[in-house]
């Protein structure tokens, strides 16, 4: 098997994973994903990550033919996450003699995952790598989304290593490079990890981008997704809106509805949200879509509806449990609407304004309260909330 070649004597030793259901075991993956690791030939030879041990016999060969007889110097680990440090003790017992390097967090989890402590090379903000033409730059990035992540950085190349951030899910299809490949699925797919994943962390990501601001980077290598080139600037721009919670014009509107009344609701605010000039509105109802990508929408667009029927005086379960995980990742600065509906006593609303006011989010219009089947003037009241919610985006 023959390496891809991504820049000067680097190469792709990643693989891809289509067997794999959840990601996490909690996220869909319909297209698969990838676990990218990179082997950089120099003086001396180097490998950045690993891959999930479930590939590992897959990825010892490639790297074992990369090498091409020569032995392996250093193995870089930028994040110990088991996806991307599942190999390292197989790869420890192939090559022996290999040095590991690390922060002072990545050896702790090192020993803790693998009882690895010896042959270890520690380094800290700013330290270098001599590598023979070549020498490589270290960044911390803690909480990016683990307290040990760390960049690697090739000033001769202008290739940064990135961990996990700009990755996406999707395997890589015959292709390594984003101009190989059709990017669109995989920006679509680079927001709903965004969400997923590292959602929670968008002030550590902000600070880590200030410190990429410095570097020239030419080429990205992320350990998922496709390696950035010509897009590169894209995929870190959308870093960086989503870690701002900067939305996109449009509104996420998410309901549970066990007999249809809360989304006849739905259905009215939307209508008049389209009937004042909205176009992007994503309605998803929490029993049948995954919360993946309900997340993935929350984090998209600028504003969120959310209705829910009272059960059990609470809300809904469904949507208890996604405001739970919009809550967990501290999203910031959305416009907010809500609506409920109860047959014999009603409750959902005195909650959805407990979550609106822990969120510190504007609630824009009247909510909306519906006591069993849908009335005109129901109706009318939840169209004045779609025309409030259209309103203030048009000012935005």
């Amino acid at each position: 098997m023959k390496p891809k070649e991504i820049t000067n004597n680097l190469f792709y030793v990643g693989v891809n994973d289509r067997q794999k259901e959840l990601f996490e075991n909690l996220w869909p993956l319909p297209q698969g994903v990838s676990y990218n690791s990179f082997l950089l030939l120099d003086d001396k030879t180097v490998l950045i990550d690993t891959v999930d041990v479930c590939y590992s016999d897959l990825f010892l060969r490639k790297i074992n033919a990369a090498l091409n007889g020569r032995t392996l110097d250093y193995l870089i680990v930028d994040h110990m996450e088991p996806d991307h440090s599942g190999s390292i003790r197989l790869l420890r017992q192939q090559y022996p003699g290999v040095r590991i390097v690390g922060n002072s967090k990545t050896f702790g989890m090192l020993e803790g995952y693998h009882g690895i402590t010896t042959g270890l090379h520690e380094v800290k903000e700013g330290d270098t790598l001599p590598v023979g033409s070549r020498e490589l730059h270290f960044y911390m990035a803690p909480m990016v989304h683990w307290p040990e992540v760390m960049f690697t950085y090739d000033p001769k190349e202008r290739t940064l290593f990135s961990a996990d951030a700009f990755g996406t899910y999707g395997t890589l299809d015959g292709g390594i490079l984003d101009t190989e490949l059709n990017t669109a699925p995989f920006m679509e797919e680079m927001i709903r990890y965004y969400a997923n994943i590292v959602g929670k962390y968008g002030s550590p990501v902000q600070k880590a981008l200030q410190k990429l601001s410095a570097l020239d980077i030419q080429t990205l290598c992320s350990t998922h997704g496709p390696v950035w080139r010509e897009h590169l600037a894209k995929a870190v721009s959308t870093y960086d809106r989503l870690s701002r919670y900067e939305g996109e014009n449009g509104v996420a509107i998410i309901y549970g509805s066990m007999y249809g009344h809360t989304e006849q609701m739905a259905e009215a605010i939307a209508s008049a949200l389209v009937g004042n000039g909205i176009r992007n509105i994503a309605m998803h109802n929490v029993s049948k879509t995954h919360a993946s990508y309900i997340l993935r929408d929350v984090f998209r667009y600028k504003a969120l509806i959310v209705g829910s029927p009272t059960y059990s005086n609470q809300l809904f379960p469904e949507v208890e449990s996604i405001l739970g995980k919009i809550e967990l990742r501290e999203v910031k600065k959305r416009l907010f609407g809500y609506f409920g509906s109860f047959t014999w006593a009603g409750a959902s609303l005195k909650r959805l304004a407990a979550f609106a006011e822990r969120m510190n989010w504007e609630v824009v219009g009247q909510p909306v309260e519906q006591k069993q089947g849908l009335k005109v003037a129901t109706y009318d009241a939840c169209m004045e909330m779609g025309k409030a919610m259209a309103a203030k985006l048009n000012e935005q």
